[in-house]
């Protein structure tokens, strides 16, 4: 999880591992503080809409190609690279607020794909603004992993560590 991409740094003012920032967010998601509901509800709308003015977008484009005369194999084909383009990209999207992505798939891979799927990567946005802060689910289990690893490495340093006891209750020699 984190041992694939460091997410979580320790930095030399905090104490542990800080958390790491969600766009538009920032780091308000681990308290939901700082104005979290709103801006909750500003990136669901501001999606949504984006979303829309993309379909219009797109409606725009279509009624040139209907203007142009190019064929209705053409008009077909266009609206299907959308609409499968939209899904996919939706799907990867939504994918990628719950886990890392691994192998093939990076958002470098698929960043075409979701470039011509933008409606779905909008309405992903928007759908996910309404459960939580896209990604928060990810970066939490990820924080509290750091968390807890950094808590465990601490309380083991505890102590003199050559003055620690064998299982038979006799120090070990230096």
């Amino acid at each position: 999880m984190s041992e694939q991409r460091s997410t979580i740094e320790h930095t030399g003012g905090g104490e542990g591992p800080q958390p790491e920032p969600i766009r538009f967010f920032g780091t308000t998601w681990v308290d939901h503080d700082g104005g979290y509901g709103p801006r909750r509800a500003g990136v669901a709308v501001g999606a949504l809409a984006a979303a829309v003015a993309g379909c219009l977008v797109l409606r725009f484009a279509y009624q040139g190609l209907v203007i142009a005369e190019v064929g209705g194999f053409v008009n077909m084909l266009v609206i299907v690279m959308f609409a499968v383009s939209s899904a996919i990209a939706f799907r990867k999207t939504w994918e990628g607020f719950g886990r890392r992505p691994g192998g093939a798939a990076t958002p470098d891979a698929l960043r075409s794909l979701r470039l011509v799927g933008f409606v779905g990567v909008f309405l992903a946005y928007s759908f996910r603004a309404l459960l939580e802060a896209p990604g928060e689910k990810l970066h939490r289990e990820e924080y509290e992993t750091a968390r807890a690893r950094y808590e465990k490495r601490r309380g083991t340093r505890t102590g003199n560590p050559a003055a620690k006891r064998t299982k038979s209750g006799k120090r070990k020699r230096a």
